[in-house]
């Protein structure tokens, strides 16, 4: 096994420096980039970063069609090299690549081109948004699923086995920001019901609340998020518990644990439980990256969460490569890393489960 997970870890250099590799060099082609985003800016009302890069460059503004941005037209190329100098542009391509990649081998991403902050702190101060959300979403999507999954395989074919299929298939098709806007409108003021609040993680008042108050004006904030997270994810968890249980309840091991007198539970607990959880368990790392990462980026932007999510998204508006880049290094990285201990964890659960061979 240590063979196979140093492997592992050195295939996680080439994955990373690929993908990294693949997104850069998307990125430079793709239109409206932080210049062209300063030039309409300079252009139109101005920010600070245009405006005190143009100070005093406006009586030498010249009529010009040869730069290479889209509404350049009529910018001094004084003000453009002052732009591409401030957002690096002003080195060759291949150049920034290396310098990027050395800078990500050490950790260093550098800072965001309109938050006036590091990168690192940005994301530290963003994260416990996504996993307060992600923990909370996984904790009852499993909570929920196993025990569903299992009453489904004990009771295949009933009545509660097919109504419950209907809702959980119903809940499957439904897109998590849908079901998000939807709890809005119904609880959250939007046209029926206002009992959660619409948008953040705590209140205003929340440093002068009681221990107990602030817990519960921050679960009171979370409702809605997370319900609209679970929903979305606890379906296909409790399909597999199902299907896991039905495949080993027909198998010899059970049929004599029957005839040897065991009671339901001991045999459902004690012989089945093992091996039916085998893929559920060992997949719980895969599903906190899910959850963490993706899944979690709509609802943030749809409850004005302050998490990962809406940083990215804010990001991918603003052209504010630094982060975009920054996060999906940490991402990815992370990715790989849980996707191993998957691996690992199959192992724990099952000895008999071996990857040496690969």
């Amino acid at each position: 096994m240590r063979n196979y997970i140093f492997r592992r870890l050195l295939l996680i250099i080439p994955t990373l420096i690929g993908i990294m590799t693949l997104n850069f060099f998307i990125v430079q082609i793709a239109p409206g980039g932080p210049v062209e985003q300063a030039i309409a800016k300079y252009q139109g009302i101005g920010d600070a970063n245009s405006e005190r890069i143009a100070s005093g460059t406006q009586s030498e503004i010249k009529k010009t069609n040869t730069s290479q941005y889209r509404g350049a037209q009529g910018v001094a190329p004084e003000y453009i090299k002052e732009l591409e100098k401030l957002y690096g542009f002003d080195k060759p391509l291949g150049e920034r690549y290396i310098s990027m990649l050395w800078r990500y081998a050490k950790f260093d991403f550098g800072e965001s081109f309109y938050r006036d902050r590091k990168v690192t702190d940005l994301i530290i101060d963003k994260m416990p948004v996504s996993i307060s959300l992600g923990l909370w979403t996984t904790l009852l999507a499993y909570l929920i699923s196993i025990p569903l999954g299992i009453k489904k395989a004990v009771a295949h074919g009933s009545r509660f086995d097919i109504w419950s299929s209907t809702i959980v298939t119903i809940a499957y098709a439904i897109p998590a920001f849908i079901l998000a806007i939807m709890l809005i409108v119904l609880f959250a003021g939007g046209s029926y019901y206002d009992w959660f609040p619409l948008r953040g993680l705590t209140s205003d008042n929340f440093d002068q609340l009681s221990l107990f108050a602030q817990i519960k004006d921050y679960f009171w904030h979370l409702t809605l998020p997370i319900l609209a997270s679970v929903l979305a994810s606890f379906a296909t968890l409790t399909m597999l518990t199902k299907n896991s249980f039905l495949d080993e309840i027909h198998k010899q091991y059970v049929i004599t644990a029957r005839a040897k007198g065991c009671s339901q539970n001991r045999i459902l607990y004690g012989h089945i439980f093992r091996n039916a959880m085998l893929l559920v368990l060992a997949g719980l790392p895969a599903a906190l990256i899910g959850i963490f990462f993706t899944g979690s980026m709509l609802i943030e932007v749809i409850f004005s969460l302050d998490g990962l999510g809406l940083l990215g998204f804010e990001s991918v508006i603003n052209r504010d490569y630094p982060v975009i880049f920054a996060s999906l290094y940490i991402f990815t990285l992370v990715g790989l890393i849980l996707k191993l201990i998957s691996d690992v964890t199959y192992t724990l659960i099952d000895p008999r489960i071996t990857f040496e061979g690969r």
